[in-house]
């Protein structure tokens, strides 16, 4: 009878680690995309007497997200007073950088179907905007693509 050598034992050993790494990947759900953020409209708006115009937007994939992103987080930081904010928050920012809105108790991802930003009805719009979703218990973030502020 021959006895196993070091070589095939190590070889054996190497085999089951990969097996059960595989087993663990394929098991674990795949990532979230990134949002497909999409115009759909703006609206004249007044608020506090100054007329404002409203630019509406929805995350296209919005049903790829897990509701769990969007479930009260209280253990996390709240979001000024509200101590149940959602996991996961939105903000707004124009093409370079800026930030126009935020959202941070959305609640599930069928609310991505209404994100928006306004500004007073005699600027001219940011040409192009985008989102992150920053899921706050993992410090991921998900940037959309560039949206246009016209249809």
């Amino acid at each position: 009878m021959r006895t196993p050598s070091l070589k095939n034992c190590v070889l054996s050993a190497f085999s089951c680690v990969v097996m059960l790494a595989s087993q663990t990947v394929a098991s674990s759900p795949p990532a979230p995309p990134n949002p497909i953020l999409v115009f759909v409209g703006a609206e004249y708006v007044e608020v506090g007497g100054k007329q404002q115009t409203r630019y509406y937007y929805e995350v296209f994939n919005k049903e790829a997200y897990p509701a769990e992103l969007f479930a009260a987080a209280p253990a996390l930081a709240p979001c000024g007073t509200n101590t149940n904010s959602s996991r996961t928050w939105i903000d707004i920012f124009t093409y370079n950088g800026q930030r126009l809105n935020g959202f941070c108790a959305l609640g599930n991802p069928q609310n991505l179907n209404r994100l928006w930003f306004a500004q007073d009805s005699t600027e001219v719009p940011p040409s192009w905007i985008y989102i992150e979703m920053n899921d706050r218990q993992t410090n991921t973030k998900y940037k959309s693509n560039l949206a246009e502020t016209t249809l």
